[in-house]
């Protein structure tokens, strides 16, 4: 979304301080995300959010936040908890708070998850927030494992009850699990501001509520493709942080396709020596050197994740989608029987391809090197993943590398492996095609565009008539590497991005509005376990474009697998009310330092957080009275805010005089979101005090924002 700025200042002295909280990681990594932006809050002390239709405010000097009672609606948080009551008045986290464990057998448990709670809050209020197991005091944060009497036995495993009065709050779960949830709710209560690396002064305040909360469905998965493009295990906990914040629990890990194979395999060195040199559109193996996990590497990520109630999900994908591996063992002489006869791919002998082309790659199901090789990656990766689930692939094999009794053949005899390793075969729905016969309980991702009884569609009624689970994962509906919707108000990027699935493009209408139960016919609830968001690599180069790609839509997608079914379309109260609640997420996210897509179908709100500033001896002023989030909106006027320039910036410093702004910020470009805006007034005052103005800022149709800014002279 595009829009004009305009920056009023009036007397007045007021702070804001309305929202929710960040998306990030714990601890030491949020810290480390959110430090290349701890300048940009250093001084500031006072914060307002616009939504549609309302502005909130807090009164400097009062904690007084007026809001009127409503339900899970009124609340900017995603996904959208099944039930919330909004009371009267607000809870202000204090430094006088402690994070409170309750004492008894769970007491380790809510401990760990009490001591998450605190390591997020601890930056941006610079409380000591102790976590400790005692009684509650008024004022605390209270967590504890328990039946809270609000959630049906099919509700327990992840759901949670949180409880937000005048005197404190209390977070009920019957699992370690639910009460993370319930945390990461309450942290989305909070102001925007709350994921700030730098200590503000708050207040830190939370409507009174009342929040019964469970999930949709158990499995809420984002893919990661780090075959095609190599991250390091670095960007991949850091993105954990990032999904953790909007309760997806299981990060599905490609590790080995056509271009890169991913992860040490002990006993086979050419794998990685050979098989991790280069990526997807590199024209070369020269261009991008590519790289893999070392096994420690890998433990060390499924720990992190452990650490945020996140499930990992390893991939190798075969028969097909496996060039890396074919390539590194072709000949490979340490191969027991003929490493020649692995290959069934369509070249022989076989050669590297670099482009975005699939179906050209296929072990051979009758070579004991096959075998042998397969077997060794099973094992080792059933052996580091604790996860119920090792995921074989399965998909785009053409009948012409390998007909479908050889395809049969291949999936039947994996299958038995992974089952021998204690693990609940997983792959994509091709696996259920004639032929094979997984065993029953299995799961099968459905990944193809057609719906209802389309031609493609049937792949999920066989997985049904086999007995499988489904998680769905339609390309024209989760898929994140497909392109943006382009338009006129629209920043697609050209190179980065597919569009196979969604030719005009993909936008949060599309992550939105579907229903994960409805999709196929003959595929309904009782046979879908959950929803899955897909970042294939192709064109992701760095945690920064999987950021941008991933970020806003699979907000919608967590709302999707989560929150009750409901009429989703592009017309429905639920996807209105879905976007300005996602809107308010802005914010946070550029906070939180997230790279995202500023949708133009989204209402982005308006954040400004105001400044102390003090007079030099001669009673000057140079310098930010205020600092602006404004997702969406183009910065490319924001160099001086000038009514010249088609923007009016008004700075009344408190002492009847009024001058000039100016505003610095990085516009937005085809792959990144605009930074935080930052805005300086330059002024004299006559004579030493203090004095306190209020900066209005207004874009678009955009609801208008206040903030107060204080300048002391002594």
């Amino acid at each position: 979304m595009n829009g004009r700025l305009h920056f009023v200042a009036s007397l007045t002295g007021r702070r804001g301080g309305p929202g929710g909280g960040p998306a990030g990681s714990r601890g030491g990594s949020w810290r480390h995300r959110l430090a290349v932006l701890s300048a940009w809050f250093a001084g500031f002390s006072m914060l307002a959010i616009g939504v549609p239709g309302a502005v909130f405010a807090v009164q400097s000097g009062s904690a007084a936040v007026q809001r009127a009672a409503g339900t899970a609606a009124d609340l900017g948080v995603v996904p959208k908890p099944v039930s919330a009551r909004i009371g009267s008045g607000h809870f202000t986290l204090t430094g006088r708070a402690r994070i409170v464990a309750a004492p008894g057998a769970d007491a380790a448990a809510e401990s760990a998850v009490a001591g998450d709670l605190a390591a997020y809050l601890r930056p941006s209020t610079g409380y000591r927030l102790p976590a400790v197991i005692a009684a509650p005091r008024p004022g605390d944060i209270a967590l504890e494992i328990g039946d809270p009497a609000t959630l049906g036995p099919a509700h327990r495993a992840e759901g949670y009850q949180l409880i937000a009065s005048t005197s404190g709050v209390r977070i009920e779960a019957p699992t370690a699990h639910g009460l993370y949830n319930g945390i990461q709710t309450f942290r989305q209560l909070l102001p925007a501001w709350i994921n700030s690396p730098a200590v503000l002064p708050g207040p830190w305040t939370t409507p009174a509520v009342t929040i019964t909360d469970y999930p949709r469905y158990a499995y809420r998965g984002l893919l990661l493709d780090i075959a095609r493009h190599y991250e390091p295990p670095s960007a991949v906990e850091k993105l954990i942080g990032q999904i953790a914040a909007y309760k997806i629990d299981v990060l599905h890990l490609h590790l080995s396709d056509d271009q890169g194979f991913r992860l040490a395999i002990k006993g086979f060195p050419r794998l990685t020596g050979i098989g991790s040199r280069g990526s997807v559109g590199t024209a070369g193996r020269l261009v991008d050197p590519g790289g893999f996990w070392t096994q420690a590497q890998y433990k060390a990520v499924i720990a992190d994740a452990a650490a945020h109630f996140i499930t990992v999900v390893p991939e190798v994908d075969s028969p097909g989608h496996n060039n890396a591996i074919i390539m590194s063992e072709y000949n490979d002489t340490a191969l027991p029987a003929n490493p020649h006869a692995i290959d069934c791919g369509a070249f022989k002998p076989p050669h590297w391809d670099y482009t975005e082309d699939v179906g050209y790659s296929a072990l051979c199901p009758g070579s004991p090197d096959t075998w042998a090789i397969m077997t060794a990656i099973i094992g080792q990766l059933t052996a580091s993943t604790p996860g119920p689930y090792y995921d074989l692939g399965g998909d785009e094999v053409p009948a012409s590398l390998l007909p479908p009794a050889k395809y049969a053949a291949f999936i039947n005899k994996e299958a038995g492996i992974v089952t021998g390793h204690g693990k609940t075969v997983m792959g994509w729905a091709d696996i259920a095609g004639p032929g094979t016969s997984p065993p029953a309980g299995s799961v099968a991702e459905y990944w193809q565009p057609a719906g209802g009884t389309s031609p493609g569609s049937s792949t999920g009624r066989e997985a049904v008539a086999k007995h499988m689970k489904i998680v769905m994962a339609p390309a024209n509906h989760t898929y994140l590497d497909q392109k943006y919707v382009v338009g006129a108000r629209s920043s697609v990027p050209p190179t980065l991005g597919m569009n196979w699935a969604c030719p005009r493009g993909c936008d949060i209408s599309a992550a939105y509005n579907w229903n994960p139960g409805g999709f196929v016919s003959g595929v309904t609830d009782r046979n879908v376990i959950g929803v899955e968001g897909a970042m294939w690599g192709e064109t992701v180069a760095s945690l920064a474009n999987a950021d941008y790609m991933v970020f806003p839509r699979l907000l919608a997608l967590a709302e999707v697998a989560w929150s009750p079914s409901a009429r989703r379309t592009a017309t429905s109260p639920a996807y209105h009310d879905f976007l300005r609640r996602l809107g308010a997420q802005g914010a946070r996210l550029q906070v939180a330092g997230v790279n995202f897509y500023p949708s133009a179908q989204v209402p982005w709100p308006l954040a400004v957080i105001g400044a102390s500033q003090t007079a030099n001896a001669h009673g000057q002023v140079h310098g930010a009275v205020a600092t602006l989030s404004a997702p969406g909106f183009a910065a490319s006027t924001l160099t001086m805010c000038d009514s010249s320039l088609g923007i009016g910036c008004t700075i009344k410093w408190g002492d009847g005089s009024t001058s000039t702004g100016d505003v610095t910020g990085t516009n937005a470009t085809s792959a990144a979101v605009n930074s935080l805006y930052t805005i300086f007034g330059t002024h004299t005052y006559s004579r030493p005090g203090t004095y306190r103005g209020e900066v209005t800022v207004s874009a678009g149709n955009a609801t208008p924002v206040r903030a107060g800014f204080t300048v002391n002279w002594p």
